[in-house]
Order: C-alpha cells, then structure tokens, then sequence
C-alpha cells in the first residue's frame, strides 16, 4: 500500500522519499568510480614495481653498483639495488651542462620518515614525503637540506662507458635506507 506525502514529507520515517534514492545513487556512482580507477592504477604499481625489480642489482662484498653511462638522460634514470638485504636507490641524470650527477633516492630531510624518495615531475624530483621539489640540474650539487642525498666525484668512478659506486660506500650509506619504504 503507498501512503500520501504531504510536500513530500513522510511523516511516520521523518525523510522525503526521493532524497533516500538520492544517496543511494551518489554511493553506487562513487564506487563504480572507484572500482574503475583502481585496476588501472594497481597495474601501472605492479609493471613500474616488476620493472625496477627485473633492473635492480644485488650487490655483494667486492662488487660494485654500475650503471651505464649510454642509458643516462635529462630524464631521471632510477637504479635499484640491494646491499646485504637493504634496498636502496640511485638517481642518475644529465645535467644541462652535459655532467651526468648521481644521488641516493632519499631525501636528506625526510629519509628516516620512510617515505622521503622521489619521482620526476617535469624538470623536478619531487619529495614523496614533505613535496619538496629539487630542480634536476641541482642533483650533487647541493649537500644539506631537503634534496635527493648526493653521490659525489669522490664516491664513484666515471669512464666513459660506466658510473661505478663501490660495494663499500653503498654498504657505509646503508642506514639512510634503514626506514625506507621502497619507490619500487
């Protein structure tokens, strides 16, 4: 049996009837938003995640972390690699000026929060954790602050085929990546 709204007003449950199917509606078209977005953006985690894993390097006692000199670009370049069972990061990238620069992907601010890692925006490495964002072409050139950690000249060998980072100085930076919730 339907009962007579007076304005529309239910009387007995205290609501309009129309404004139940309202709501109703704005939460199935929320979720089939949601249901729709989210496929796509776990696909795009789990190729960028098997993709850095597929590039990263174990490195053990004696061996070294290189990275070839022909794959570095004006893009950031990220090299995973695992020392002893830590993950770590490095970014490479050519400077305007042509130098290639070096840096752990974590930020020397917010690296023991976990979540102080980078990805490109632009021209920028942007901090996941605080929003920073460090301008590309300033990468081992700036010590200090909220920017990627740099790897400097006297950390690392260049030739022209290769940028190598010896297994010591990656296992003395190990702690920086102690809380680290990997990029990749």
């Amino acid at each position: 049996m339907l009962r007579k709204f007076k304005n529309g007003y239910d009387k007995k449950n205290g609501r309009k009837p129309g404004l139940l199917f309202l709501k109703l509606a704005v939460l199935v078209t929320a979720a089939a938003a949601l249901t729709a977005c989210a496929p796509k953006e776990k696909a795009e985690k789990t190729e960028t995640a098997q993709a850095s894993a597929e590039s990263g390097q174990k490195v053990g006692k004696g061996e070294s972390l290189a990275i070839p000199v022909k794959d570095v670009s004006s893009t950031a370049q990220f090299y995973p690699v695992d020392v002893d069972g830590t993950k770590m990061e490095v970014i490479a990238v050519k400077a305007p000026d042509g130098t290639i620069r070096t840096a752990f992907n974590t930020c020397q601010v917010c690296y023991d929060s976990g979540r102080g890692y980078y990805k490109q925006e632009g021209d920028a490495l942007v901090c996941q954790n605080c929003g920073n964002r460090f301008p590309m072409n300033r990468v081992e050139v700036e010590a200090g602050g909220c920017n990627p950690w740099p790897v400097f000249d006297e950390n690392k060998t260049v030739t022209d085929e290769s940028i190598t980072i010896s297994y010591d100085f990656l296992k003395e930076s190990k702690e920086i990546f102690a809380n680290w919730k990997t990029s990749y």
